[in-house]
C-alpha cells in the first residue's frame, strides 16, 4: 500500500513538471490524481466558495411538491442545474413532467437550451424525470474554472426559479 502511494505522488509529481499549463489557459479535463480525502476537501471547498460568493436562498427543493426540486450539481467534466421530478408513482411524475413540458417555449425564454428526458436513470437505479442545463470544460478539482461554474449557476438557475414563480399555479394544479 505504501508503495502505490508513493508511486502515485511520484506519477503526481512528475505529470505536473511535465504539463506546466498556464493559469489563464488551463484545459479543464486535465485533472492530477487526487486522494479521496483531498478530492473531497476540494468538492466542499467549491460549494463553500460557491456559497460565499452567491449568498442566497434557492428554492432548491422547497417546491411545495413533494419530490419536486431544483438541483446544482458538478463534476471533473462539467455543471449542471436541474429539475428533478422524483415521484415514485409513475402517474404523478408523468404528469408534473408533462405540464412542465407544456411551457417549453416559456422555459425556453427563461433558461435557453435544455435537456430534458422523461425516463432518466439515476446512478443508483432510480427512474426519474430530467430537466436540465450544462455547461461543459468546467471542474470542481481546477480552481480556474469556479467563477465560471458559479455564474453559470446563478443564470440559469436564477431562470429555473423565475419560471417556476411565474407558473407554478399551473404546475401544481395536477
Amino acid at each position: 500500500m505504501k508503495v502505490r502511494r508513493w508511486m502515485l505522488e511520484v506519477f503526481r509529481d512528475r505529470i505536473t513538471s511535465l504539463f506546466s499549463l498556464p493559469s489563464s489557459g488551463q484545459n479543464p479535463y486535465f485533472c492530477l490524481m487526487f486522494s479521496k480525502q483531498e478530492a473531497q476537501q476540494l468538492k466542499k471547498e467549491f460549494w463553500t466558495a460557491f456559497g460565499k460568493s452567491f449568498p442566497r436562498k434557492w428554492i432548491l427543493y422547497d417546491t411545495k411538491i413533494k419530490d419536486m426540486s431544483f438541483k446544482f450539481y458538478a463534476d471533473k467534466k462539467k455543471a449542471e442545474v436541474s429539475l428533478d421530478i422524483e415521484m415514485k408513482d409513475e402517474v404523478f411524475r408523468d404528469a408534473y413532467y408533462n405540464k412542465i413540458w407544456s411551457l417549453e417555449d416559456i422555459l425556453k425564454d427563461f433558461i435557453g437550451d435544455f435537456h430534458k428526458e422523461e425516463f432518466y436513470t439515476l446512478e443508483n437505479g432510480k427512474v426519474i424525470s430530467r430537466i436540465w442545463v450544462e455547461k461543459h470544460g468546467i471542474s470542481v478539482f481546477n480552481k480556474n474554472t469556479w467563477r465560471e461554474a458559479f455564474e453559470f449557476f446563478v443564470e440559469k438557475m436564477d431562470g429555473f426559479e423565475r419560471f417556476y414563480y411565474e407558473y407554478e399555479d399551473f404546475i401544481k394544479d395536477v
